[in-house]
Parts: structure tokens; C-alpha cells; sequence
């Protein structure tokens, strides 16, 4: 089963080095412990997932469509 939280969590750790946590909050207007719960998610929001792929210009839906193939 994939982890998407796993997965965000490498995502977010391949941003460059100036993209904080703090940043990261503050594209998906959440606070940022709020981060580190999403980075342990087993399962996510369909709408939070849309705002963290746009914030990390990256597509997760493609990952997980990929991981049900």
C-alpha cells in the first residue's frame, strides 16, 4: 500500500533548501505542525492533496494512479 505521507515527506525533502516547513504551511494555509501530522498520513484529503501538489509543483495523483497499475 503507498504511504502518501511517506511520499510527500521525500517530496518535500527534494524542494529546494530555502522551502521551509513554515513555507510549506503557508502554501496550503495550515499551520505548521500541521505538516509533520500530514508527513505521518496513511490517507489524505482529495482537496489537501490538490493544494500540497500544487505547492510542491508536484502531480501525487499520477503516483498514486501509477501505484494502483
Amino acid at each position: 500500500m503507498l504511504h502518501i505521507g511517506n511520499l510527500i515527506k521525500d517530496t518535500f525533502d527534494n524542494q529546494p533548501k530555502h522551502h521551509s516547513v513554515k513555507w510549506f504551511a503557508d502554501q496550503i494555509n495550515c499551520e505548521r505542525g500541521n505538516i509533520y501530522r500530514i508527513f505521518k498520513k496513511n490517507n489524505i484529503d482529495i482537496h489537501l492533496l490538490y493544494s500540497i501538489s500544487k505547492a510542491l509543483d508536484h502531480d501525487f495523483f499520477a503516483d498514486i494512479s501509477d501505484h494502483l497499475k
